[in-house]
């Protein structure tokens, strides 16, 4: 089953911070703010399986976690991240699943999101979203097979 949620991305500020083209390219092994190190832009990972959309967490509630900070709404939702960070968390590391299945590592948008197979994808543009939840086994299968080699070369 896969859950789309229509987004609106945002040039400029947001409250998670700032998401333009130029932050979309990184090196990072799991996309971060390239100024904070905080992950999908402040959004609460658990959020899109719980309330079917983004939502953005707290400083009060954050958790370091592959090199990154994390943000949650609550203490509930921080524990049962740090618990299974590989179910909650953004395939990919965030990199959109419809870029690693050609090879390249692109950032993706926390507002464009699709939940298949109990997972959390992020996508880079809403056209891609659609592309996968069309056919998600496609996508997935290629990216799975290029995402070892595109995470060699990203840092650690």
């Amino acid at each position: 089953m896969i859950s789309l949620v229509a987004g609106i991305c945002l040039v400029g500020p947001s409250p998670g911070g700032v998401w333009s083209a130029a932050q979309a390219a990184t090196t990072e092994r799991v996309v971060v703010n390239r100024f904070s190190g905080v992950a999908i832009e402040g959004f609460d990972p658990l959020a899109y399986f719980i309330d079917g959309k983004p939502a953005q967490g707290s400083a009060e509630f954050e958790a370091s976690q592959a090199g990154a900070v994390w943000r949650f709404q609550n203490e509930g939702n921080r524990a049962s991240f740090l618990a299974h960070p590989e179910v909650y968390g953004p395939q990919f590391g965030g990199y959109d699943p419809t870029d690693v299945a050609r090879g390249i590592a692109v950032a993706g948008n926390p507002r464009f999101f699709a939940i298949s197979a109990q997972r959390l994808y992020l996508f880079s543009l809403e056209a891609n979203r659609d592309a996968f939840a069309a056919n998600p086994g496609r996508f997935l299968d290629e990216a799975r097979k290029r995402w070892p080699a595109l995470q060699d070369g990203l840092s650690q």
